[in-house]
């Protein structure tokens, strides 16, 4: 797939699984897991699933995945399966390597978004992609660094501040231009200043959803997930966000959702809903 002058790949990263009620906050599991069904721990799965857009002059990375180097104890609770997928195979299979990657778009710092952006090696934490700028929003890092009792476990210092520390991150403040097809646009719900990405042409519009729509079912404008620091927030958004992408035939690239890559959204009577579905690019 190509916008404008980018040419699209989806890179699966491997799966995990977080608590269903946390990932659906005061919806009824009678409700959610006719879509997400659960295991016996009451874990819903989830796509580590990120977005590589290559031009002539560059090669942007949309998050990092979950990564790699996790002890046992992580994987046992977080169910983590990357047996067929990583972000380095991923990219080794469209011939592509760490060091080619020219800049890397973070929607915030939770460490199932930005796992990936370091690697163990000689005994410490350094940056997975050297050459590569890191872009997150300036606040939201500031966040991160100081986070609250309630979220600090979202937050694994050693998965982003040693780029921090090697000068690699580009700090962004608020709404801005990437480039002529890639947009930043800041939402407060979830986490504080997180960014998702707009990537634009006059025919086409994909939007990097982050943690506003972990997946299709979170659509529906009251599911929302318990993680969310400002629910009120999320539902806000939501309701700016889905009118724009009915009226304007966007899809919605969704990060963890098990099953669909991508899809546009319809609106009825009852509300929002999922329209069309990719679950692979067009």
């Amino acid at each position: 797939m190509k916008i404008g002058k980018y040419t699209l790949h989806v890179l699966e990263t491997g799966s995990f699984a977080l608590d269903g009620g946390a990932m659906f906050g005061i919806i009824p599991k009678p409700l959610w897991s006719k879509s997400n069904p659960a295991d016996e721990m009451n874990r819903v799965s989830l796509n580590a699933r990120n977005l590589l857009l290559v031009s002539d002059s560059r090669k942007i990375l949309i998050d990092t995945g979950i990564g790699s180097g996790w002890d046992e104890k992580f994987a046992k609770i977080y169910r983590l399966d990357q047996s067929n997928n990583t972000a380095q195979s991923s990219l080794e299979r469209i011939g592509i390597n760490s060091d080619d990657i020219t800049d890397v778009l973070l929607t915030h710092l939770h460490f199932d978004h930005t796992g990936g952006s370091t690697i163990f090696q000689d005994g410490k934490w350094i940056p997975a992609y050297p050459n590569a700028k890191y872009y997150i929003q300036k606040r939201h890092f500031e966040w991160a660094i100081n986070p609250s009792e309630r979220d600090k476990g979202s937050f694994i210092q050693d998965r982003f501040v040693p780029v921090h520390n090697e000068g690699l991150f580009h700090f962004i403040d608020g709404d801005v231009p990437f480039d002529d097809e890639i947009d930043f646009i800041t939402i407060n719900g979830h986490t504080f200043f997180q960014q998702m990405i707009k990537i634009h042409d006059s025919s086409n519009t994909i939007l990097y959803c982050g943690d506003l729509f972990p997946f299709t079912s979170h659509i529906p404008i009251p599911y929302v997930m318990g993680y969310d620091l400002q629910p009120l927030i999320t539902v806000q958004e939501k309701k700016k966000i889905l009118p724009r992408a009915v009226e304007e035939k966007w899809k919605l690239f969704f990060e963890h959702d098990p099953k669909v890559i991508m899809a546009t959204v319809a609106e009825s009577p009852k509300g929002f809903t999922i329209d069309k579905v990719f679950t692979e690019l067009p």
